[in-house]
């Protein structure tokens, strides 16, 4: 074979993979018809404040490990400078951010060994080996994928019988949020950490996505709604005295001791009608995090509120995936949903309405978003927007999300849920060095 011959080769065999990943199943396939949202474009900026972002996004990937502290903490950078752009943040504030946030973050170290592709799945769940994982999805972008972020991903992410898609909600969704922010900003350097970041967050998890037996009827009720699973989780007895603290050490032993009645609840959740259902479920993961915290200066729960930023995650990525793996997809939030909220020993869920917000509106929120005295905070940032856009997806018209905002955005006094664990999410904002 000639050598232009050759180099065409690792093109066609990634073009006939794409074609094959959403025809070769039998089964019927429950799909999410939903609206690609609007693409942020890095790669190919013009304007400065997204040059800025770039730049920003390509200098923390150099410089900055994806964990720190005895890899335990996440790389929240691209999420906030991410959602801090669409908000509408200027250059500086953009600059800001990044200086702020490396402030907590680490360079990274050399792994213990290199990764290839005929052993890349054996150092699944080791994050000593994140700088490994990077080097080697950059070399394969590289020599094996012509620059072509989106076929690596879709090599890497949806190949195999036990693809990596099913294990994107581990280490609290960060995967999944990483690879959302990769095709909302279209940055090749996110979509390489997403992807590291899902093998290094690999985890039990996966398995209930990886074999289709532990989805099978509830054999006691089933619901539409995840708000009345949740209120019913709510009252089990099952769960009590369980755990003495919340955090997310209890997912795993509550697997260990409760699967049973875990997995009955996940499969009663059944999928009737895909679009208003996901709505739904976008619409209680804001009810999970407001409507569990007493109204006026409180702390918000930190682990619930990656329910509702990883169902954002998830709004951006479904129209962008073969239908085949939608529904799992939505599935695995669903589990880690249930997971979260028993080990943050179930909190009751109000469901009466949020005052309505005199005289504030969408500017209001931002402002506090962009220039409050959380500002700085990753996932008051993200959190403000997951639900902005959630009002922009599927309409306001009574205010209802606005009112979240709102009271989220004004009331917000720092987060709480660690249990015995002490992070910098549970200390007040300091004021910026001048």
């Amino acid at each position: 074979m000639s050598a232009p011959m050759i180099a065409w080769k690792p093109i066609l065999n990634n073009f006939i993979r794409f074609l094959k990943s959403d025809s070769d199943t039998s089964s019927p396939v429950i799909s999410f018809d939903l609206s690609p949202v609007e693409v942020h474009n890095v790669e190919t900026a013009v304007e400065k404040r997204l040059r800025t972002l770039k730049h920003l996004l390509r200098a923390n990937h150099i410089n900055h490990a994806i964990f720190y502290s005895n890899l335990i903490f996440h790389n929240h950078m691209p999420h906030i400078l991410g959602s801090a752009y669409i908000l509408g943040a200027d250059i500086e504030q953009l600059r800001s951010i990044y200086d702020k946030e490396t402030q907590e973050l680490t360079p990274w170290t050399p792994s213990p060994a290199e990764i290839t592709s005929k052993e890349w799945r054996n150092y699944l769940g080791d994050k000593k080996y994140q700088r490994a994982y990077i080097d080697f999805f950059e070399d394969e972008l590289a020599l094996n994928f012509h620059f072509n972020w989106k076929n690596l991903v879709n090599e890497y992410l949806l190949g195999g019988k036990e693809p990596l898609i099913n294990g994107l909600t581990s280490g609290l969704g960060h995967p999944l949020i990483h690879l959302s922010y990769a095709f909302e900003l279209s940055c090749k350097e996110l979509a390489i950490e997403a992807l590291a970041q899902a093998c290094l967050e690999y985890d039990f998890i996966h398995k209930y996505l990886d074999d289709p037996s532990y989805t099978k009827p509830s054999s006691t009720f089933t619901s539409t709604s995840p708000l009345k699973i949740l209120q019913k989780i709510h009252d089990d007895e099952h769960f009590n005295n369980l755990f003495t603290h919340t955090g997310p050490a209890n997912i795993e032993p509550l697997f260990n001791q409760c699967e049973n009645q875990v997995l009955e609840y996940w499969n009663s959740w059944i999928i009737e009608n895909p679009i208003e259902q996901f709505k739904e479920s976008q619409v209680d993961a804001i009810k999970l995090l407001i409507q569990t915290v007493e109204p006026g200066p409180n702390k918000y729960d930190f682990f619930l509120v990656h329910i509702l930023t990883t169902s954002h995650a998830i709004r951006i990525l479904l129209p962008l995936l073969p239908p085949r793996f939608h529904l799992n997809l939505v599935r695995q939030w669903w589990l880690l949903t249930i997971a979260v909220y028993i080990a943050q020993l179930r909190p009751a869920i109000r469901t009466d309405p949020l005052e309505a917000p005199s005289g504030k509106d969408w500017k209001y929120v931002q402002g506090k978003a962009l220039n409050g005295d959380w500002a700085k905070d990753s996932h008051y940032v993200k959190a403000i927007r997951a639900i902005k856009e959630i009002a922009s997806n599927w309409g306001d018209v009574d205010n209802k999300h606005l009112a979240a905002a709102v009271r989220f955005a004004d009331d917000f006094n720092g987060w709480t849920g660690f249990g015995l664990i002490r992070t910098r999410h549970n200390d007040p904002p300091k004021a910026d060095s001048p």
